[in-house]
């Protein structure tokens, strides 16, 4: 083995996002990219000359089982549409390679519990891909309130939302049950962002949406119960001027994450507030999460490390997100313990 290893990488799919996980693995230290493919005829092949034109020797193939059966590929970076993710996890697992699952890693916790038995047959890693966790901004922040700096915890606000543009319809196009909609799009990030903050699972969720004509949520607000009167309150919206943003508020004070979308060039910005009047605004230097993810899954599997999400993480959020589409349809609250 050489001194530099590098996992060696195919992407199943020519999804939007590739816009910034295909150069997050090019430039990864320690990781590789050796092909991708989508099973729209010269989509894979486009997809690399938009987004990595001076890249060399990627082969793009018109077929995913094809790049499944590259013996060179080790892990494989799944971008599909949401109710795909299960079956090409489980297809790529079967085939020994370990995955990194766009969010959510499955519609459903059965799912998850099968991606995660097969995980353990197969001796490879998974990890379910938010990107955002992985930017140091969220360390600064817990290390805030690690110091006890806003007191203890007793509410979270976590707020996504951005104008549907045309060419993002596709989110809409299926019902909540088939992974469309703004819960599955961005509510998984103010669930799983808000969450990050307690000590233990939601005990409860209240939750209300407006609906498309194909079943999709537009818009949801809802409100996870962790007891001991600590609420987390999450919105998001697909008919709203764009937001990204969480605030933490304790019994001393508050600490607010500003931009938790962060493009690589971005300066972070986090502000923080106590009772005795202390405000402060932090600036941070700027980093590419997308690029830091791929570091940090590539260096789990190449020195078997267990990654920072777990399974027991995506069950959780999948639990909660079901739980609260279940709270909107039926306008009542939704007991998870």
């Amino acid at each position: 083995m050489s001194n530099n290893p590098k996992l060696r990488w195919g992407i199943l799919g020519a999804a939007r996002v590739n816009e910034r996980l295909l150069p997050a693995i090019v430039e990864a230290h320690n990781s590789e990219l050796i092909a991708i493919a989508s099973r729209r005829p010269g989509a894979a092949a486009q997809t690399l000359v938009q987004y990595a034109p001076q890249q060399q020797g990627v082969h793009a193939y018109d077929d995913l089982d094809e790049l499944l059966q590259n013996p060179d590929i080790q892990a494989v970076y799944l971008p599909m549409a949401n109710h795909e993710h299960a079956e090409w996890a489980l297809r790529a697992i079967e085939q020994g390679k370990h995955v990194l699952c766009e969010k959510p890693m499955a519609l459903t916790v059965a799912d998850i519990e099968a991606i995660e038995a097969a995980a353990h047959r197969r001796n490879v890693t998974v990890m379910e891909g938010f990107m955002y966790r992985f930017h140091p901004q969220h360390v600064r922040v817990l290390e805030l309130i690690r110091s006890g700096l806003i007191g203890e915890i007793r509410s979270v606000r976590a707020s996504y939302s951005f104008m549907m543009r045309p060419a993002r319809m596709y989110r809409l196009a299926e019902s909540v049950g088939r992974g469309g909609g703004a819960m599955w799009d961005i509510g998984c990030y103010a669930i799983h962002s808000a969450r990050l903050f307690f000590d233990h699972a939601p005990l409860a969720v209240t939750a209300m949406a407006r609906y498309v004509e194909s079943g999709a949520d537009i818009t949801t607000s809802g409100i996870m119960d962790f007891g001991d009167g600590r609420f987390a309150h999450v919105d998001f919206s697909f008919e709203r001027a764009r937001r990204c943003e969480y605030e933490v508020i304790g019994t001393k004070g508050g600490v607010k994450c500003h931009t938790v979308w962060q493009l690589p060039g971005d300066v972070p910005v986090l502000s923080w507030w106590t009772e005795d009047g202390q405000q402060c605004e932090e600036r941070l230097p700027a980093a590419n999460h997308f690029r830091l993810e791929i570091e940090h899954f590539s260096d789990c599997v190449l020195n078997g490390r267990p990654p920072l999400l777990s399974f027991d993480d995506a069950k959780i959020n999948c639990r909660t997100i079901v739980a609260a589409l279940q709270s909107a349809a039926q306008g009542q609250k939704v007991a998870l313990a």
